[in-house]
Parts: structure tokens; sequence; C-alpha cells
């Protein structure tokens, strides 16, 4: 069965680059439907770090959501991030699973305006 999600994009280590290398393996291993813009937003927690680079891609995958889950954490790994960061440090890339088949599964959609922004610019989006 495939399920389709929207996931939440952020970097702010060389964020263009990995921004761009974590589209090229989701359009590559996945099935890439439609890509938010991008808006760079202020770090949240530690503030004397970059700012980072958001965005949003709705992805179709035959995975299920926790398959689909290792999936992105083994993305963020293959991009370098770095897990003995401060949860709120500097990062490579980070993928969170925000929309699930048509629900919002993640309560970082309520609470940063960013994110609400770039997931409803491709939500509807088929």
């Amino acid at each position: 069965m495939n399920h389709q999600c929207i996931i939440g994009i952020g970097s702010n280590i060389d964020a263009d680059q990995n921004f761009a290398s974590a589209l090229f393996y989701l359009r590559l291993e996945q099935e890439l439907l439609a890509v938010s813009s991008k808006v760079i937003t202020s770090p949240i927690g530690i503030v004397n770090q970059p700012d980072f680079l958001n965005g949003a891609a709705k992805v179709s995958t035959l995975l299920d959501k926790d398959e689909f889950q290792s999936y992105l954490k083994n993305l963020e790994d293959r991009l370098k991030r770095d897990r003995t960061a401060p949860k709120f440090g500097p990062r490579t890339i980070d993928l969170d699973i925000v929309v699930w088949d048509g629900e919002i599964v993640d309560n970082d959609y309520f609470e940063r305006e960013f994110l609400k922004t770039v997931v409803d610019e491709i939500f509807g989006d088929k």
C-alpha cells in the first residue's frame, strides 16, 4: 500500500548542499511528489549558531510509518547527522514526518509557524 507523507526538512550546516542531497535521495529512493519553498529561520533554543534553511517535501512510499521513520534516520546518518550534538544544536539535516496519510502527526506543526507555512504549501497537492 502506498502512503503519502510530508516531511519537514531543516539544516544549518552546509544547508543548501544538505537540503539538495536529502531531496536527491528522496527522489531516487522514494516517490517525491512535491517540494515546498524554502524559508530561513532563526535557531530555537541554542541561539548562537547559524540560521536554519527549512522546507517540506511530499513523498509517496511503500514503507509503513515505522519503517519510513527508520529510513529517514538512516538518510540523516548518510548525510552525516551528528546524534551526539545538543537537541537544538547545529545539524547537517533534520528530517521529520509531519503529516502521514493526511493526518498531522507532529505537534511542531501547530507550534512553529514556519513549519505550518511550508507544509500547508504542499499539503493539498496530489
